[in-house]
């Protein structure tokens, strides 16, 4: 045990010296359950001069009590809400014995007030405190999360919600924030040494001999090729509580509407590793923003939130009753769950969790090919150019290292950190979520997004570059380009104000949700309505999304996979926007 767990063990076992801190929920007023969502029922911090703490702490959820990282006292963090065209200084005191930082989730900010330590600021050390200074630029929905270790994990996350400077383009009658989350009462530390001992440690959902889902020649196929279908989560709901506000699944968060009334939900996924698929039974959902950014209202039954997405939606509960909000997580391992109702005590019926999903040969970069094409008596190029097997050999002898490295891209490091190279992958961005395939609902996809106010820049990109998602499941190493950050990564340059193509590559069989600071940008759908203007994309298995950016802020930028150990391990990388040669500029 090294010693800051060590001294986190201390604290969490009684060494705060606050006999009974946290053993009584500390909910901030937005959070609490009943909440009017009634603008001035739920006050906020807001105004020009913001002060938080960020302070060890304790969390109780379904009966246990747990050490966490809170600001201000309370989990989730409090509401900031911000207007658009303001200025706004945000007094930050470290109450921690470790160094600790706060990130401003999507935020056009000067990257000195980014809050990412050793990219664009030195971080905040125990006892001092840091004031971060900006003009707001812009409204929507954000979020704000420590970017220190595995902070976020521990309850350092909280909403921002910026008015916009003018009319709002979406009319509502009331509004409630909706944070979700994942909560552990393992050390974060110890989540990390588990994933890398055994990355397949809190899977609970594997493949059994009984599991009728696939024939045994397909199951062998799999084991043949050191890969499991069922590898959907890295953690799931046997060590995860989902939260909704902070509260657990039987504390049944509670948002309170007056039948016919137009109540907007303001959705943010704070989870460290969860990605949800959010629905409410018998209530249609309007998506008005995306990201913070208004689009054109489309109208769904079900979408997918992936990790650090923020999704605004309408819904116009027409009868006196109440509505289930289920947010699944994508592994079908357990649910968030939480109440929109006339009156606070009322309920609604509970989905049980639907079948879980398993992986396919097209989460595999492999196009739609089925695994009974790979069952002939000889191996394919194209499964040999992913390294499973030898040209000639027969399919059973096909494993998942990677042995034909001629197929390799130029940019792309191999080693013991990348066991897999996608030979046929595809623009996803279209494609219905896993496990969502088949429903006979209506479920949102990125196509289905259109802005509300076109990108400010129209000029096609100059040029494009790949980035490849890599990674070793087994090992649980990830990376771009098989080259994890600080060890031999070379930062992504761009000059100031060009116009680039991005194409992310996903070669492993996990989503990666993909996050750039300080910028937002164009996700290429191929859809003539306009494309959808984010700062997070989620990368879908095997698959590639494509986004144009326009570099127009200078400085060191994070960027990387938002699953936060995924990013801890190794995926991520540093943004550098500089001058345009020869403009003359310093």
């Amino acid at each position: 045990m090294n010693d800051m767990m060590r001294r986190r063990s201390v604290l969490s076992a009684g060494a705060l010296g606050l006999a009974g801190l946290g053993l009584s929920k500390k909910f901030p007023a937005w959070a609490q359950t009943g909440s009017s969502g009634l603008q001035g029922d739920s006050p906020a911090l807001s105004g020009e001069d913001i002060r938080l703490r960020i302070a060890h702490d304790m969390f109780k959820v379904g009966g246990r009590t747990g050490h966490a990282i809170t600001i201000n006292g309370v989990l989730p963090a409090p509401l900031i809400r911000l207007l658009e065209g303001q200025n706004v200084r945000l007094h930050v005191e470290n109450g921690l014995d470790e160094d600790s930082s706060i990130h401003w989730h999507g935020l056009i900010l000067p990257f000195q007030m980014d809050g990412v330590p050793g990219i664009s600021f030195p971080g905040i050390k125990p006892g001092t405190t840091f004031t971060y200074e900006f003009p707001i630029k812009q409204s929507g929905t954000y979020w704000y999360h420590s970017h220190s270790g595995l902070q976020e994990q521990m309850g350092h996350y909280g909403p921002i919600v910026i008015g916009p400077a003018g009319a709002d383009p979406v009319a509502f009658d009331r509004e409630h924030v909706i944070v979700l989350s994942d909560w552990t009462f393992i050390h974060p530390h110890q989540v990390m040494a588990k994933l890398k001992q055994k990355s397949a440690y809190f899977n609970r959902q594997k493949q059994t001999l009984t599991d009728g889902a696939m024939s045994a020649a397909e199951r062998a196929r799999w084991g043949g090729m050191r890969m499991d279908p069922a590898d959907i989560a890295d953690v799931g709901g046997s060590t995860y509580s989902f939260l909704v506000n902070g509260h657990g699944p039987d504390e049944n968060w509670t948002g309170l509407f007056k039948p016919g009334e137009r109540v907007r939900l303001r959705f943010v996924n704070a989870s460290a590793m969860t990605i949800f698929n959010l629905r409410i039974p018998g209530l249609a959902m309007t998506v008005v923003q995306a990201d913070g950014q208004h689009v054109r209202p489309v109208e769904t039954d079900e979408f997918q939130i992936s990790v650090a997405e923020t999704y605004d939606v309408i819904v116009t509960p027409t009868a006196d009753q109440a509505y289930t909000v289920v947010a699944e997580a994508i592994d079908r391992s357990g649910m968030a769950r939480a109440t929109l109702a006339p009156r606070l005590g009322m309920v609604a019926a509970i989905p049980a969790l639907r079948r879980r999903p398993t992986l396919s040969m097209r989460d595999m970069g492999m196009g739609d090919m089925g695994m009974a094409d790979m069952g002939g008596e000889a191996c394919a190029p194209e499964h040999a150019a992913m390294g499973h097997c030898t040209p000639g050999a027969p399919a059973a002898a096909m494993n998942h290292d990677m042995r034909d490295k001629s197929s390799v891209p130029p940019n792309v490091k191999v080693g013991v950190g990348v066991d897999m190279i996608a030979p046929m992958p595809v623009d996803r961005t279209g494609d219905r979520p896993l496990g969502l395939e088949t429903e006979p609902h209506r479920v949102l996809t990125y196509h289905d997004l259109a802005p509300l106010v076109p990108f400010h820049d129209t000029r096609p990109p100059a040029r494009s570059i790949d980035i490849h998602l890599t990674g070793n499941m087994e090992r649980f190493m990830w990376s771009f380009d098989g080259k994890k950050m600080n060890e031999g990564a070379e930062p992504i340059r761009f000059a100031r104000g060009e116009r680039v193509r991005v194409n992310l590559i996903n070669n492993s069989m996990m989503n990666h949700p993909i996050h750039i600071h300080g910028h937002f940008f164009e996700l290429v759908t191929g859809k003539d309505h306009g494309h959808p203007i984010k700062h997070t994309v989620n990368v879908m298995p095997g698959g590639k999304a494509s986004f144009d950016l326009t570099a127009d802020a200078p400085g060191d930028w994070a960027f990387h996979c938002h699953l936060l150990y995924h990013m801890h391990a190794g995926m991520m990388n540093v943004v550098k926007v500089r001058p345009m040669v020869g403009s003359g500029a310093a």
